[in-house]
This record gives C-alpha cells, structure tokens and sequence, in this order.
C-alpha cells in the first residue's frame, strides 16, 4: 500500500546546536549526564560542517536548526561575535545553495550563563536582553531563512528545569514553572510582533511538545489529567499568537499514580506488555490524538516541528517511521492542514540530561572518533522525501 503525500509537503529534519556543537559558556556546559559523559564535546558539527551538509541533503528540503546564543553574545546586549555571524551565515548560504529551506529556532532549551546568573525567564525584565539577541539574529540571518520558531518546546523546558529538576537550573518549583512559562510567552509574543514588523511574510510559530497522558488505575486517574491540562493547555496559552502550531511527539505516559517511563521505572513497561523505547512507552496514536485537539482548538496549520524514537535498532525507528507517517496522512485525510513532517534527529547527538547514548539520530556518530554513517533507517527516510510517499 502507497500513501501519497500532498504536493508542496514539506519533508525535513532538525537539530539543536548545543546538542551538536561543542558547548560554549552556556548553561549545559559541564553538566554531567545521567550515563555519565560531561556536557562539553557533543558531535563537532562546527568541525564537520560540510560533511553533515551531505546529510542533511538526504532528508528532505528543510532543516530545523539553531545558533549558539553564548558564542553570539558574549554578555547581555552586546553585538554579535562577527566571527561566529559569519561562521553561521556561511553554512546557511550552503544550506540554501543546496536548495535547504532553513526553519530558525530562536531559544532551544540553551542560552548563555550570564543570561542564567540574572534568572533567565524567570524574572520578565530579562525578556528585553532576549528580544536584543532575537533582533540580532533578525539582522544577520533573516536572508536564509523561510520559516521562524520562537521557542522550541517551553513546556518541556518549564517542565524539566522548574518541576522535575532535570535541567538547569535544577529547581523544583512549579509556581517558578508557571512564571518561566508566562515570561516565555511575552517574549514570545514580542518577538512575534517584532517578526511580522521587520519579515511580514515568513511564518512564525513554535514548537510545543505533545504527549499522550494516560490513567493505569484509579489513582492515576487525577495525575494524568493535570499533566495532560497543564502540558498542552496551561503551557500552549500563552504561545497562541502564531502563525501555526508546531508541535512534537514522543511520548505515551501511564500514571499508576506516578508516571510509567523506561527512564525512571525500568521494566515495569515491558511487564505490561507495552511497547517502548529506551525512554517511553509508544503510542502513535497519541500523536493523532494531539494533531485532532490542537487543529480544532486552534484552527491553525500544523508542522510536526520534532518526532523520532529513542533507539539503537533501525528496524524498530522504521517500523516508527511508518506508523507515525501513517498517522500524518490520515490527518491530512480528516482536513488537518498539515504542511510538513520534521524527524528528529539529523544525526545522533547529546540527548540533554540522558548523554549520548540515548540516539534518536537517522545517520548514526561514533562518540569516540565522531565519524558519521548513513543507517539504514536513514535511507528509509530519504527515499520517502524524494517520493513524497511511503509504502506499508
């Protein structure tokens, strides 16, 4: 069976800079991951900027990427390195040489440790100092770009930072959470404001996670429903003014009541018989669950901005692929205006707190000499870009 995708459907993949190039004065640096491996030298992507080009090349027209704030600005309001601004606008002149279309993300979960020390976006008189780097980055690589992200998962961010404790600055607080998030978003409708003032044409929007939250008993009954009310209602308000919703997928979470997940209850998925990656339970389902609420809800056009699977097994990520595919065209079917599909990750990186062993990549590195190799998922992937459809 051949499910045909719709002309003008935008195929692509994404990346995070910290996650790839070598970390800078930001928050992550010298974070130490939960497999042990120090947040410092992640992929060399800076090193091998023309050999991950060829990548990149086979997944599609499009790649979701980001700058290091830090190593553009070095303390708060100060212009840009012009090193690094070159160093930047050189590879996206490659990228669009090459016909890449260049989706930007402001803030991915990074930004530079003065901007840390002064509270970050918990404290709203330092929106200012990000809307002056968002100006910058307007300035100097607007002419590369076709698409903006604002921010890249806040809820994820807010959640991981200032509730779980997982992210620096490693606090557990959720009145701090809902401050972070509210912050987040009137820096996010500033920006807005100022992208439509200064790019009118190009679209803006971000990138919000998605998860499917599910009761296992009674007792879960009540903490699946607050997770689910504050991830996608609570965190989404405040980001509502876009031009389309980007949301991602991974994650099917059971509450029993605490939270079901490979990564803080190992093998209790596989007693329930549920199938898992090495971080979550997998449910493809909740991505068209999400897809059908946010497009009601919004009336918005939808990227799916992030979605892969956490494995080391190329049959299990193109079995994921399939499914999820699968699901974006019975969407499309049902009239969800769904313009693009962006698989994370380009390429395996440092998965944030979980380190490098924890690979979501379509070309696989070797942490060790950093050598990168097409997977045979990866060819999969293409070859559905260049066909603009799958086959079952």
């Amino acid at each position: 069976m051949r499910l045909e995708f719709p002309e003008g459907f935008l195929w692509g993949s994404s990346t995070a800079a910290a996650q790839i190039e070598t970390a800078s004065n930001h928050n992550w640096k010298g974070v130490v991951s939960v497999d042990g491996i120090v947040f410092d030298q992640t992929t060399d992507h800076e090193k091998r900027r023309s050999e991950d080009l060829e990548i990149i090349k086979k997944f599609g027209k499009v790649y979701r990427c980001g700058v290091d704030w830090a190593k553009l600005q070095v303390t708060a309001f100060a212009p840009f390195n012009p090193i690094v601004v070159k160093e930047y606008r050189d590879f996206f002149q490659e990228l669009n040489d090459a016909g890449i279309k260049i989706m930007f993300v402001f803030h991915h979960f990074t930004h530079p440790l003065w901007f840390e020390e002064k509270g970050a976006f918990r404290k709203s008189d330092n929106v200012p100092a990000f809307l002056d780097y968002a100006i910058q980055c307007i300035q100097h690589f607007s002419p590369y770009i076709f698409n903006w992200n604002t921010f890249n998962e806040p809820n994820v961010y807010a959640m991981n930072a200032y509730i779980l404790g997982n992210f620096p600055p490693f606090k557990k607080n959720i009145f701090i959470a809902n401050q972070v998030i509210r912050n987040m978003g009137k820096a996010h409708r500033a920006l807005y404001k100022i992208l439509k003032e200064r790019d009118s044409y190009k679209p803006v929007g971000i990138s919000l996670n998605t998860a499917l939250f599910k009761a296992k008993n009674i007792l879960g009954f009540l903490p699946a429903k607050i997770s689910d009310w504050w991830f996608h209602r609570r965190s989404a308000h405040p980001f509502r003014m876009v031009d389309y919703w980007g949301l991602s997928y991974y994650a099917y979470v059971l509450f029993d009541p605490r939270p079901i997940t490979e990564l803080t209850r190992p093998g209790l998925l596989d007693k329930l018989g549920l199938p898992r990656d090495k971080m979550w339970a997998y449910n493809p389902e909740g991505l068209a669950f999400n897809l059908k609420r946010f497009f009601k809800k919004y009336k918005k056009p939808i990227f799916i901005t992030e979605n892969g699977i956490c494995t080391d097994d190329d049959d299990i990520r193109i079995r994921a692929i399939r499914d999820y595919l699968k699901v974006c065209h019975e969407a499309l079917e049902a009239g969800i205006r769904l313009k693009g599909y962006i698989h994370w990750s380009t390429f395996d990186n440092f998965e944030w707190h979980l380190g490098p062993n924890y690979r979501f990549g379509l070309a696989r590195v070797n942490f060790n000499t950093m050598e990168r190799k097409m997977t045979r998922a990866g060819e999969f992937y293409h070859k559905i870009t260049v066909e603009n459809a799958i086959r079952l």
